[in-house]
C-alpha cells in the first residue's frame, strides 16, 4: 500500500468500515511508514475526542413553542378581514391605466353582444337601417382607438405592439390613429415596433398622407429592415409616385448595399 492509498483510507480505518484485507494491509503499512503512522495517531485522536461529544437534545420547550406559534397563526388567520366579492374582483384589476381601457372594451364587447343575443332571440339584427346597432357600433370602435392612442404611448415596446395589434382594427379613414402610426414609424426606439406600425399602415393604403409619409419615413430610418419594409408597403400600394424618391435611394452609396439593391427591384415593379 503507498501512502497516498493510505491517506484516502484513513477516515475509513478510524470508521472501522475497511474490509478484512484492506485493515491488514494498511496496519502493516503503519508499521513501516512514520509519516503515516502520525498522520493515523493524530486523526485517532481527534476521532475519539468527537466522541466525547453529547448529542445535541431538543429543548423541552420547543413542542410548547411550536404549539403556540401555531395558535397564533390561526388566531391571525381567522382575525384578518374577510375579502368580499367586490374587494376580489378590484384585486384582479389591472393598475395600469392602459390595460384598465383594454379590460373595459372587452368587458363591453363581452357584455352588448350577450345582451344583444339575449334581446333577439338569439338571431344578430342584421337590419341596415337599426340604430342601435349602428351606435354599437359607433362606441367599439371609440374604445378602439383610445386603447390603441393609449398603448402606442406607453414605455414599455410589448404594449406598444399590442396598441398597433389595436390601430389595425379602426377604420382606415382615423386620421389620429394614423397620425400615431406615422409617429411611432419615424420615432420608436424599437425596430419591432417599427416594422409592425409600417404592416398596419396597409391598412391605412387608402389615404394620400400614408403614401407621401412612407417615402419621406425611407430616408429617416437607420435600420435596413425597416427601410425595406417600407419600399415593400410603396409597391403594394403601387405608389408609382414614389419612384423619384427610390431612384434616388438606390443611387446613395451611404445607403446599405440590401436597400439599395430592394430599391432597384422595386422600381421595376412599379414601372
Amino acid at each position: 500500500m503507498t501512502c497516498d492509498e493510505a491517506k484516502i483510507l484513513l477516515t475509513d480505518y478510524w470508521s472501522q468500515t475497511l474490509s478484512e484485507t484492506q485493515e491488514l494491509a494498511y496496519d502493516a503499512h503503519l508499521g513501516t511508514c512514520e509519516s503515516c503512522r502520525a498522520e493515523a495517531e493524530r486523526l485517532g485522536s481527534l476521532w475519539k475526542s468527537l466522541a466525547l461529544i453529547p448529542a445535541e437534545e431538543p429543548s423541552p420547550a420547543l413542542r410548547s413553542r411550536f404549539y403556540d406559534t401555531l395558535a397564533a397563526f390561526r388566531h391571525g388567520l381567522e382575525s384578518a378581514p374577510k375579502l368580499t366579492l367586490r374587494d376580489r374582483i378590484l384585486a384582479l384589476w389591472p393598475r395600469q391605466p392602459a390595460w384598465q381601457m383594454a379590460m373595459s372594451f372587452a368587458l363591453l364587447v363581452a357584455g352588448v353582444g350577450i345582451g344583444y343575443t339575449v334581446h333577439t332571440g338569439g338571431k344578430p339584427a342584421v337590419e341596415p337601417g337599426n340604430p342601435e346597432l349602428a351606435q354599437l357600433r359607433g362606441e367599439v370602435t371609440n374604445m378602439r382607438q383610445m386603447v390603441a392612442l393609449s398603448l402606442l404611448q406607453q414605455q414599455s415596446a410589448s404594449e406598444r405592439l399590442r396598441g398597433v395589434s389595436y390601430a389595425v382594427q379602426v377604420p382606415s379613414s382615423d386620421t389620429e390613429v394614423l397620425s400615431a402610426l406615422l409617429r411611432t414609424v419615424n420615432q420608436d426606439p424599437n425596430t419591432n415596433v417599427r416594422l409592425q406600425a409600417v404592416d398596419a399602415l396597409h391598412q391605412f393604403g387608402a389615404s394620400p398622407l400614408t403614401r407621401t409619409a412612407a417615402v419621406q419615413a425611407i430616408g429617416k430610418q437607420d435600420t435596413a429592415l425597416v427601410q425595406i419594409a417600407l419600399i415593400d408597403l410603396l409597391v403594394d400600394l403601387k405608389d408609382k409616385a414614389s419612384a423619384p424618391e427610390l431612384l434616388k435611394l438606390s443611387a446613395d452609396e451611404k445607403v446599405d448595399p440590401a436597400v439599395r439593391q430592394y430599391a432597384k427591384s422595386a422600381l421595376g415593379k412599379l414601372q
